[in-house]
C-alpha cells in the first residue's frame, strides 16, 4: 500500500560503533526520503567516529576502523543531514529506542541545534512485534515474501523497512495510512527526552522516570533537591536528557 503522507518521511538506520546511545557514534547512516507526490531518494553516508569501533559491532556490520578512517566526521556532514531531514517525519526499525536518541546525541555534539522532538516518529519494529512479533529479517520474509540480502548494511536495512511498512498496511486494516496514527501506536511512552528519563505523566506534567524521584515532578525536585540538577549534569546521562533538564529548569526560573 502506498503511503497517505501529508509531510515527507525519511526512513533510516544507523550502523555504529556500539549501542551505547550515550558514548558510541555513528559510522554509517542511510535514508529514503518519500515525499507526498511520490518522489522517492536514497542517501548513504560513511562516516568517520572519531573512537574505535568495537569488534562486536563490526562482526554485525562489517564495517572497519581502517573503512572509515578517511571519511567525513559527523561534524563535517551533520548540517547536510539536517536539511535532508527538515521537515520530515521520521522512520525506522527499532528506531524509537535507539536510532533517534543516538542521532539526537551526534547532532547536539555537532552543535546543530534542531528539535526532533517535533517530528512524529513511526517504530516499523513496533508493528511488526505488536502483530506478529519477530526480526526484521522474518519480517521482510513474512511480509514481503523476500529473503532480506546485505543484512545489517544500513541501506538494505532502511530499504526493507520501508517495504515491510507499505506491506503492514496492506495486511492490518485496523493500521491507519496516517503518520500521525502510526507514529502513536508504536510511540512506546509519552517521553520528554529521548532516553525516556523523563516523561509527562497523566496531567502532561514532567516528572522522573528514574531512581529516587521517580514520579515526581521536575519543577518539584528543584525546589526541594537543586543539588538533584547538578548531579545529573554531571553524571552520564545523555547531552539530550541534560538539555530538556535545562530547558526546564530555565523555563521554572523565568517564571
Amino acid at each position: 500500500m502506498k503511503l497517505n503522507l501529508k509531510n515527507p518521511i525519511v526512513f533510516f538506520d544507523l550502523e555504529t560503533t556500539g549501542t551505547n546511545i550515550v558514548y558510541d557514534r555513528i559510522v554509517e547512516i542511510s535514508y529514503h526520503k518519500v515525499s507526498p507526490n511520490g518522489r522517492e531518494e536514497t542517501k548513504t553516508l560513511r562516516i568517520n567516529p572519531q573512537i574505535p569501533i568495537a569488534p562486536s559491532a563490526t562482526e554485525v556490520h562489517g564495517i572497519t576502523d581502517d573503512d572509515v578512517k578517511d571519511c567525513p566526521t559527523f561534524k563535517d556532514v551533520a548540517k547536510e543531514i539536517v536539511r535532508d531531514i527538515e521537515g520530515c517525519d521520521l522512520a525506522g526499525y527499532n528506531s524509537n529506542r535507539f536510532d533517534i536518541p543516538l542521532l539526537a546525541e551526534e547532532l547536539l555534539r555537532a552543535d546543530v541545534d534542531i528539535d526532533l522532538m517535533k517530528r512524529k516518529f513511526v517504530d516499523v519494529q513496533v508493528v511488526f512485534h505488536k502483530m506478529e512479533q519477530r526480526t526484521l529479517g522474518a519480517a521482510y520474509k513474512f511480509y514481503c515474501d523476500k529473503d532480506l540480502d546485505n543484512a545489517h548494511s544500513a541501506e538494505a536495512d532502511t530499504l526493507a523497512t520501508y517495504e515491510v511498512l507499505q506491506a503492514q498496511l496492506d495486511r492490518y486494516p485496523e493500521l491507519q495510512n496516517d503518520v500521525e496514527f502510526l507514529a502513536k501506536f508504536t510511540a512506546h511512552t509519552d517521553n520528554v527526552d529521548f532516553a525516556g528519563r523523563i516523561i509527562y505523566n497523566e496531567r502532561g506534567e514532567e516528572v522522573f522516570n528514574f531512581g529516587k524521584y521517580k514520579g515526581q515532578k521536575v519543577t518539584e525536585v528543584f525546589v526541594k533537591d537543586m543539588g538533584y540538577y547538578g548531579w545529573m549534569m554531571n553524571s552520564d546521562f545523555s547531552l539530550h536528557t541534560k538539555k530538556v533538564l535545562t530547558n526546564i529548569k530555565l523555563r521554572n526560573f523565568n517564571k
